[in-house]
């Protein structure tokens, strides 16, 4: 689970990093390597900013030298790169001219990362940090019968079509004048070569990924699909990696996710598949008369205070957070809004009057996100917490009908 969470605050971060934009080549980014020694970094950066000094534009020039000497400031409080490594995002994130916004994002990467890159850029560098949090191990998934073949993916929880092919193969009508042995042996010519040109395309398309394809499985509704599976049609390397097969009715996109759930006694370790269990187990006490289910922040807030929570379901897409509003004379008030309405509002406030006291002296005192402070609400009761994605037709539902938040109870608290 902390792994879970640790990739959620990754995307958020990077998402919200990816919305900022330089007016010129100003914004910073910086990756340390685990175990490469800062004082060498200190001096990379003082290189820079003697680099730095010659920048025409006046702008530019203070846009620059400010951030470096921020992102150098910061790493006086470290005695040594921390186990990991660190990145460091810093630069003016300022939509107005003339009132500069100097800001710095550091950040301990969830694994030890060995890339070391200075970028001064119109925008921070992400890619590094994007695949940090991708789904490193995929499978192939292949539907084939005689007139058609889907290929696609399962990576993490998500399955992606990546192709759909059609055969040509002749249908059971034979054409007038020939004969039904050499019809059915132009048949099967005809089978056999599309079997060959999906195999072709197995190849192109699975090769390059064999570092990280733990498996592939097959589907179909009839004996097509063995005897693929049988014959040499795919590289050997690929056809070690043909984890079952399983009769499945249809195809495409639809067939793929039906091709998952057949397979799911084999892929039950697979992520995609416990959040489908979860959610399975959800919906079945959902339409009980009296199931052990609820929904909604208020209920599932009150539920953990009474510790009757036994599975907490946060959607990954959530964008809400917990904030807490206060001023010098003793006010203070909690909300839950928006990312977008937290970022209004800390604009806002410097011009909102107190409701108590009159004054204009409202600030945010602490904010959390909700999945975060859920979460901990939850694990301090020994609920089990799941992060669940909108990849999935289930996750969608958990999103869109129940505001992304809900549980499984161990007692009815109604």
């Amino acid at each position: 689970m902390e792994k879970d969470i640790t990739k959620h605050k990754l995307r958020k971060i990077i998402d919200k990093l990816s919305r900022y934009r330089g007016r010129n080549t100003e914004l910073v980014s910086l990756y340390i390597p685990a175990g490469y020694p800062l004082p060498k970094v200190t001096q990379q950066l003082r290189d820079e900013a003697g680099t730095a000094s010659n920048i025409k534009s006046k702008t530019t020039r203070k846009n620059v030298l400010s951030a470096l000497e921020k992102i150098m400031q910061h790493l006086k409080l470290y005695k040594q790169t921390p186990e990991n490594g660190l990145i460091i995002f810093c630069g003016n994130i300022s939509q107005q001219e003339g009132n500069p916004d100097y800001e710095l994002f550091s950040l301990e990467p969830p694994e030890p990362m060995s890339i070391r890159l200075y970028r001064c850029d119109q925008e921070f560098v992400l890619e590094p940090l994007r695949e940090m949090i991708e789904e490193k191990d995929i499978y192939g998934l292949l539907i084939l019968e005689r007139n058609e073949a889907t290929i696609g993916l399962l990576r993490g929880k998500k399955i992606e079509m990546l192709d759909h092919m059609t055969s040509g193969v002749p249908g059971k009508a034979r054409a007038g004048g020939q004969s039904s042995v050499r019809f059915s042996r132009l048949r099967d010519i005809a089978d056999h070569e599309f079997r060959v040109r999906v195999g072709q395309h197995l190849n192109n398309l699975f090769l390059d990924m064999l570092p990280s394809l733990k498996g592939i499985i097959v589907g179909g509704p009839g004996l097509t699909k063995n005897k693929f599976v049988e014959g040499e049609y795919i590289d050997y390397r690929l056809k070690e990696k043909i984890l079952d097969t399983f009769d499945t009715v249809y195809t495409e996109e639809y067939g793929l996710r039906e091709l998952v759930d057949k397979a799911s006694e084999r892929l039950q370790e697979l992520e995609v598949m416990k959040e489908k269990k979860i959610m399975g187990r959800f919906f079945q006490e959902l339409i009980k008369e009296n199931g052990l289910v609820a929904y909604g922040e208020q209920e599932i807030r009150k539920a953990l205070d009474m510790g009757a929570v036994d599975d907490l379901l946060l959607s990954e897409a959530l964008d809400l957070w917990r904030v807490r509003i206060g001023c010098k004379c003793g006010y203070e008030e909690v909300f839950t809004k928006t990312g977008a309405e937290v970022e209004k509002m800390e604009t806002e406030l410097q011009d909102t009057q107190c409701p108590k006291c009159g004054n204009f002296q409202l600030e945010i005192k602490e904010k959390i996100e909700l999945v975060d402070e859920l979460s901990e609400k939850a694990e301090a009761t020994g609920a089990r917490v799941h992060l669940i994605s909108v990849d999935t037709e289930e996750g969608n539902q958990l999103l869109k009908a129940f505001g992304g938040i809900a549980a499984i109870l161990r007692f009815n608290i109604r």
